[in-house]
């Protein structure tokens, strides 16, 4: 059994390649990919050669953590049936080829439990369930408060400030950028960051990724208050100790997402609660990724790009 998949054979250079697939076991699914998502925040790291060295990491691999797809084949230990409709973060199945994180893809091999049923309407939109879970795990750990500021309108930003609405808060989302600054749900607002002038925030989310912000968002706090850092950052963090220090400021780390977190927005979703429209701006070809993946890095219009896997045979 074989699949086409996107290689990062290297930094800045890609390839749709035909590889062979690892036979499936009992407990595996055979998954015929239909969309995956291209990440701005990790794909762009590791197409630019600029990912920090964690374990797993090297070249050649297949990059993509957001596909939605098909069980094509189900094992008879696999808890998934012929036909399912089903969310994959990744996979591990290219044989040398590192699968990090494996989902870009027109057939995967996955153990059952990594594949999450899905209802089918939400479509190309289930791509997204990774991001939601993503914004849902950083507000729902122990000592977590809400949003009062979300630093970045990106899909990650908006999933964050319309999960925090349904919780009864009314964030301030700082965008830089004009042609991301409308936002198309009540709520919150969004704001240029030299046009807020509040520094009493009790709980400040960033997700710019930019290491450089630290001093400026303690500058923004209350006496008390806490940064929430749920982006990824390629280089070191560092902040001054005096501003930190009689603010009494907490600095906490958003990590992944776990299973749970998946299903509670998966429930959301399905249940029309939390939307997803409005996220998914560029679509593409699978035969194109090439192109796919520089537009989604480099036009600052592209929110998320999607890859149609359904005529790559």
């Amino acid at each position: 059994m074989n699949t086409v998949a996107v290689v990062l054979e290297g930094p800045q250079r890609l390839a749709l390649s035909r590889m062979q697939l690892a036979p499936p076991g009992e407990e595996d699914v055979v998954v015929d990919i239909q969309y995956s998502g291209i990440s701005t925040g990790t794909e762009r790291l590791l197409w630019s050669g600029r990912m920090p060295p964690f374990p797993g990491m090297g070249y050649p691999l297949v990059p993509g953590y957001e596909s939605v797809g098909r069980v094509r084949e189900a094992g008879s230990r696999s808890g998934r049936s012929r036909g399912d409709f089903v969310f994959v973060p990744g996979a591990r199945c290219f044989g040398e080829v590192r699968g990090l994180f494996g989902g870009a893809a027109s057939r995967l091999v996955v153990p059952g439990t990594r594949a999450t049923s899905l209802d089918e309407g939400l479509g190309e939109r289930g791509v997204l369930m990774a991001l939601a879970a993503t914004a849902y795990h950083a507000m729902s750990t122990e000592h977590a408060m809400l949003p009062e500021l979300i630093v970045g309108h990106g899909v990650l930003g908006r999933l964050l400030a319309r999960l925090a609405v349904l919780r009864g808060a009314a964030p301030v989302v700082w965008e830089s950028n004009p042609e991301r600054a409308h936002a198309l749900d009540g709520g919150y607002r969004v704001l240029p960051p030299d046009g807020d002038p509040r520094r009493d925030y009790r709980s400040i989310y960033d997700v710019s990724g930019d290491p450089a912000l630290l001093d400026t968002l303690i500058g923004r706090l209350a006496r008390g208050g806490q940064v929430v850092l749920a982006g990824f950052y390629e280089q070191a963090l560092s902040f001054a100790f005096p501003p930190a220090f009689m603010r009494e400021a907490s600095i906490r780390i958003a990590a992944e997402w776990q299973p749970r977190d998946l299903e509670a927005v998966k429930e959301l979703a399905q249940r029309g609660e939390l939307s997803l429209e409005g996220l998914i701006t560029h679509r593409s070809e699978a035969t194109q990724a090439a192109v796919a993946y520089r537009t989604a890095f480099d036009d600052p219009l592209c929110l998320k790009m999607i890859l149609d896997w359904r005529g790559c045979v």
